[in-house]
């Protein structure tokens, strides 16, 4: 049976809603992990820094600062190779590698104390052994392992510094548990849906899709760290052939990514249909952006015995363009554009016709007086832009009485007309947020109706409850407001009839409930039998048959 068949067949997990609060829907806690203080120590100790299965404990923050002086390791090695940089900072390199040994090495210590309490080695007649001999120990004692053979040993090992490479193999800690999940995830599925969920947002990313977003994050911010670094002369001269090197890594990984991308995004419903799909999701502005950034580094290859593409390096740039991806505020902002499109449409003409008129009246009164200044319109335009943005450089400037009041003019309806823009889109962008968390309340309110929810409805509200920031006690006051509805509908459906006729809002609302009831009943009533029945001995009149034919009109017509 295939992971959709069973993730089908399975019944949802329901919680009851009076059973649930704002921290628990967002997934916080009030005061931690529920540990106990009264087991034994080294059972404490575990399950506050170790132990994978208590949410809000120490252990994913312990893997994810591991994981960064990992990577850290990585380039300060790669730099030792740089005697430039290495000699005058030696000192420094040292010290931090002394820090790393002595993070690495408590860690081992504490995995290795640990061990009898790890469910992979507890049941070992020797936890403590099975765990030293294990491939992820073995890891961690070779990373350590050069440091003090150089310390303790009188011989020179420096050819066994390279060594220190395997710290980069710690990370399997975090990732081969990532595949493990990914795989169960994605059993039984074709190859391409792997890719898919690889990198596309799906039900079947598991921790491995986040572990490859942030694994191109990084990239993307080292790869233009290294373009900006590389404008340095000093440093260019330093470390170009690195820098050849790192970029040239950089792009393949996000040729990769691209052609990842293109091959699988028809498993997408809006990009399905073969060579069209993949046609219309490389025309997507995402994968727009994924091209530019690869594009420079292909041209000036292919084309550099051609033409001078040294310009297309400033372009690698562009790869910032592709962190968009992750952040959502840059999908309310393109929402934000294209809604009020028109009217920053209007604005922005009237700019234009601003600056135009700014600087034909400046080249008009100026030209005489400063003729290599205001040589043309097309020059003042220069003059025109700064003036009426009120930045004012001060390389330009009229020298004339009427082209000084007609500066002044200009300047004071500048502030308000390059002013609108920036408004329009600050107002726009707070009342789209608005209107999204408004819809989020909405749909908490319809998935809370029937009293519970599942956990693919709490994933969701979670998702976005905190892509638009809902705070706990908005939540709160949604849920109490739910509840309270809750109650005055169970308590309005124990009140007399002539109770409730005397209240107009609540026999409208019992009115709705019946007639609700009354379509329940025809759409799973037999209608034939029904009918048998009611025509026998006459049980309703006519008008009662024809409202309940009426019901059975509307069951065939839905």
């Amino acid at each position: 049976m295939s992971q959709e068949n069973i993730q089908e067949n399975s019944p949802p997990k329901l919680i009851d809603i009076d059973e649930l609060d704002a921290k628990a829907l967002l997934g916080l806690e009030d005061a931690g992990p529920a540990i106990s203080r009264a087991q034994p120590f080294r059972r404490w100790l575990y399950d506050w820094t170790l132990n994978p299965n208590i949410p809000g404990n120490f252990q994913k923050s312990l893997d994810n600062w591991v994981a960064v002086l990992i990577v850290a390791n990585l380039f300060a090695l790669v730099l030792e190779h740089v005697p430039a940089l290495f000699e005058p900072n030696k000192v420094f390199f040292h010290y931090f590698d002394v820090f790393s040994v002595c993070i690495f090495v408590l860690e081992y210590a504490l995995r290795f104390y640990l061990a009898p309490e790890d469910e992979e080695f507890q049941r070992k007649k020797s936890p403590r052994m099975a765990y030293f001999f294990s491939p992820f120990a073995i890891i961690d004692l070779l990373a350590i392992a050069p440091f003090f053979l150089q310390a303790f040993i009188p011989i020179d090992l420096r050819a066994l510094r390279f060594l220190r490479l395997l710290r980069i193999l710690k990370l399997f800690r975090i990732v081969v548990p990532a595949v493990k999940e990914f795989s169960e995830l994605n059993r039984g599925r074709t190859f391409r849906q792997k890719i898919h969920a690889l990198v596309f947002s799906s039900e079947y990313g598991g921790k491995l899709q986040s572990i490859f977003e942030t694994f191109i994050g990084v990239w993307v911010v080292v790869s233009v760290l290294a373009v900006v670094l590389g404008s340095i002369h000093s440093v260019h001269y330093l470390i170009n052939l690195e820098f050849v090197i790192l970029d040239t890594i950089a792009v393949a990984i996000f040729s990769v990514e691209y052609l990842m991308r293109i091959y699988s995004c028809v498993e997408e419903p809006r990009f399905r249909h073969g060579f069209l799909g993949r046609l219309k999701q490389a025309r997507s502005p995402s994968a727009l952006i994924d091209l530019l950034a690869i594009l420079p580094f292909f041209l000036e290859i292919l084309l550099h015995s051609v033409l001078d593409l040294r310009f297309l390096r400033t372009f690698r740039l562009l790869r910032l363009l592709k962190l968009t991806r992750y952040n959502d505020s840059t999908k309310i902002l393109t929402t934000v554009i294209a809604r009020e499109w028109p009217v920053i449409s209007a604005s922005a003409f009237i700019m234009i016709l601003m600056v135009v008129m700014t600087a034909s009246l400046g080249y008009v009164f100026e030209n005489q007086a400063q003729p290599e200044k205001f040589d043309n319109i097309p020059n003042a335009v220069y003059w025109a832009v700064i003036t009426l943005a009120s930045v004012g450089y001060g390389d330009i400037s009229p020298v004339t009485a009427v082209g000084r009041f007609m500066t002044v003019i200009m300047s004071l309806l500048g502030i308000g007309i390059f002013a609108i823009p920036a408004a329009l889109l600050a107002s726009a962008f707070g009342d789209q947020l608005h209107k999204e968390r408004e819809m989020l309340k909405a749909n908490l309110r319809i998935m809370m109706k029937d009293g519970h929810l599942d956990e693919t409805e709490i994933a969701v509200l979670r998702s976005e409850a905190k892509r638009l920031h809902i705070t706990t006690q908005e939540l709160n006051a949604l849920l109490e407001q739910m509840h309270n509805e809750r109650i005055d509908k169970q308590n309005q459906s124990q009140l007399p009839l002539h109770v409730i006729a005397e209240r107009p809002a609540q026999a409208v609302e019992h009115y709705k409930s019946l007639l609700g009831q009354i379509h329940q009943l025809a759409l799973m009533t037999d209608a034939a039998k029904f009918e048998a029945a009611a025509r026998d001995s006459d049980r309703l009149t006519a008008s009662e048959m024809a409202m309940w034919q009426k019901f059975q009109s509307g069951k065939s017509n839905s």
